[in-house]
């Protein structure tokens, strides 16, 4: 008996999820018709792993496949920051680096969404993505450059629950002192950003991950154009 209810239970919370999944698909379709229309714009995928090509690189890369799909006048593009000289910002003595070049991609007026990916090290984000940030406060200083600018956050662990979403909001607290909208992953899953579990230099196989990651990758293209649209 208690085994037939537990089925019976459990089967129920599947439908429920298939129709709540059905609705908010429906919801998300009826949401983006409905959006202002908007010119061609751009979302880059900043990837702040020391690691060129690897599995946070991947992720912004799902993101950004995800995004793309959102319309047809919305275009790509992943920048990795290995390799680059991106010095620890110090306000006594600012040496830029390589943080000039690619702080002009960013503040193009044509990008209207940026993905910030990060591995995750003792549950924070890596010193090459906090130097980042840091050096961005030549974008504070140049008008807030990067101000209304659609911001999301992807955030890559070598095991689930070790630190991601911790790492995801200490980079979103950065985000908004630069006057960008910040956004989660969208429905169904619908939380802080993009989550994901790395097996052997692979996130391949972290199905819930992946599907963070696209979610994360549609609500950054969808507010940057409801956003962008709304400005024309």
């Amino acid at each position: 008996m208690a085994e037939n209810l537990t089925r019976r239970a459990l089967l129920g919370a599947a439908g429920a999820a298939v129709v709540a999944g059905v609705a908010s698909g429906a919801a998300l379709a009826a949401e983006s018709k409905d959006a202002p229309r908007a010119g061609p714009i751009k979302i880059v995928g900043l990837s702040c792993s020391p690691r060129k090509g690897k599995t946070t690189a991947a992720a912004l890369q799902v993101c950004l496949d995800a995004a793309k799909a959102v319309g047809p006048n919305i275009e790509v593009e992943l920048i990795e920051l290995a390799g680059k000289n991106i010095p620890v910002f110090d306000p006594a003595a600012p040496v830029a680096g390589d943080f000039d070049q690619v702080a002009a991609k960013l503040t193009d007026p044509k990008v209207a969404g940026i993905i910030v990916g990060t591995p995750v090290y003792f549950s924070g984000m890596s010193s090459l993505c906090k130097a980042f940030l840091d050096q961005c406060m030549a974008c504070r200083k140049n008008n807030f450059a990067l101000a209304n600018k659609v911001g999301g956050v992807v955030a890559v662990g070598g095991v689930r629950n070790g630190g991601q979403e911790l790492a995801i909001q200490s980079v979103q607290a950065a985000l908004m002192c630069q006057e960008m909208i910040v956004v989660g992953d969208a429905r169904p899953t619908g939380h802080t950003g993009a989550t994901l579990l790395n097996t052997g230099d692979d996130i391949s196989g972290d199905e819930f991950g992946l599907s963070t990651a696209k979610n994360l990758g549609r609500r950054v293209a969808e507010v940057a154009l409801r956003v962008a649209g709304a400005a024309r």
